[in-house]
């Protein structure tokens, strides 16, 4: 028997403001049926296809440690230190910069929150260095 990911969720010190900001990153909406308020304690979103999306949820605590899972994701219109700058100048952070000298490698970035997730080249970045 095999199982279907349904969301990836993600606890938030305020959900909403969280899914306010990943939806920028994403260009992910909230259901249409159930839209996010900021005293809602579980907001949606999603890229309305029925895949999987994003779930935070709030919680009492603030992130303490490393994420035993995080997101890789890759600019869809722009290159990879480009998404990085401007993910810097929405509130993201550089945790650790693993780029290298002939164009491979990632950037793993934390979000105004502090969960961790990776900016990967874009598929033309990998295109031209295939």
């Amino acid at each position: 028997m095999t199982v279907k990911i349904h969301n990836m969720t993600v606890d938030a010190r305020d959900a909403y403001a969280q899914s306010l900001w990943w939806t920028q990153v994403t260009g992910w909406q909230e259901a249409p049926d159930d839209p996010n308020e900021p005293d809602h304690t579980h907001c949606w979103i999603g890229p309305g296809d029925g895949s999987p999306g994003l779930l935070f949820i709030n919680v009492p605590e603030a992130k303490a440690v490393k994420n035993r899972m995080h997101l890789d994701v890759q600019p869809a219109d722009r290159n990879r230190d480009q998404e990085v700058e401007w993910l810097v100048g929405i509130g993201a952070s550089i945790v650790a910069d693993h780029r290298q000298p002939d164009g491979r490698g990632f950037v793993l970035m934390a979000d105004p929150e502090g969960n961790e997730f990776c900016v990967e080249r874009s598929q033309a970045e990998r295109a031209v260095s295939a």
